[in-house]
Order: structure tokens, then C-alpha cells, then sequence
């Protein structure tokens, strides 16, 4: 079961660049899990498409039928004080918004305990970097899908004081050429 992220789900309902790339990862591994905001981020991105003319009625149909499947059968990890604290701890080690911490906490969060590295699915370079950073296989591993390979040993290690938690967390940052 690998996670997968809104920016990987998106693909699949909706023929674009890294269409192909997300079906054949969902044909490798079709059990799914997802952060319980997805189908909304989802869904925002289907009507924003609809009302700039992008796609047409039926289309979207479609992929709204799409998303309502993959919502009914894929694990959901749901708006617990785990995640949101998770969420909190992952602000403080990496440079993402507010949702993509949230999405990398519920990754986190739903991991089994003792799991060395799950699936994580995802387009969006940051949050690849980050899920990347925090152990996680990251989904597509090549560039066919247009984003480069991690440095096995790349990054610089930094020290960092996380003033909420009153304590120094030292962490890899890895960059991220960006194209």
C-alpha cells in the first residue's frame, strides 16, 4: 500500500503529462492510502478546470465518478491530534505549507510502527523532499515522470531550533534543482 498525495491523485483523473506514470503506479500497487483532505483538494482542482473551460461536462463527470471510487475503496487516515501534531513537528524540520504538512503527517502517521519505508506517491518536488527526508520511498523513482532523482548522499546537514519544542533538531536538506 503506498500513500499517495493529491498532486499524484489528480493525474489519474484527468488525462495530462504524468497521467501515464500515475496509472502504471496504481496498476503496481492498487491498494491506496490518502489524507483525508485529498478528495477536497481533488475536487477543487476537477471544478477549477470545468469553470476555466478546460474540460467539458462530461469529462468531468467522469473524473468526479473517479474520485468518488478512490474515496469509497482507499484507506483514508483521518483529522486526528496525531496528524496535527505530527504536522506541527514536520513545520519546524521542513519548508512546506500548511496542507502539505498536513499531508505528510498523515503519511507519517499512518506508516506502521517499526516500518523502515512505505510508498509515498507525489509530484510536488518539495513535498517529495521532504516525505524523502523523513524515510519514505518516493513514487515515481525515475525521471521518465519529469522529476529528478534524490542525491543518494547529497545535502548539507544543519542545525535547526525548533523554539516550540525547545529542542535542536538537526536535519539533511536536500536541494532540489529546479528546472
Amino acid at each position: 500500500m503506498r500513500f499517495w498525495d493529491s498532486s499524484a491523485l489528480v493525474p489519474l483523473l484527468f488525462a495530462e503529462p504524468r497521467s501515464r506514470e500515475a496509472r502504471r503506479l496504481l496498476r503496481e500497487d492498487p491498494e491506496m492510502a490518502l489524507w483525508w483532505s485529498s478528495p477536497v483538494e481533488c475536487a477543487s482542482a476537477l471544478w477549477r478546470r470545468l469553470r476555466a473551460g478546460d474540460v467539458d461536462r462530461t469529462s468531468f463527470d467522469r473524473a468526479f465518478a473517479a474520485l468518488a471510487s478512490f474515496r469509497s475503496e482507499a484507506e483514508t487516515v483521518l483529522p486526528e491530534d496525531s496528524v496535527r501534531e505530527r504536522a506541527l513537528q514536520v513545520l519546524a524540520v521542513h519548508a512546506l505549507g500548511a496542507a502539505d504538512a498536513l499531508q505528510l503527517a498523515a503519511a507519517l502517521v499512518h506508516r506502521p510502527p517499526g516500518t523502515q519505508s512505505t510508498g509515498f506517491v507525489c509530484f510536488d518536488r518539495r513535498l517529495r523532499a521532504a516525505a524523502h527526508r523523513e524515510g519514505f520511498s518516493i513514487f515515481p523513482r525515475d525521471t521518465s515522470a519529469g522529476i529528478e532523482p534524490f542525491p543518494e548522499d547529497g545535502g548539507r546537514v544543519v542545525t535547526e531550533v525548533a523554539a516550540s519544542y525547545g529542542r535542536v533538531r538537526r536535519h539533511a536538506l536536500t536541494k532540489i534543482r529546479k528546472r
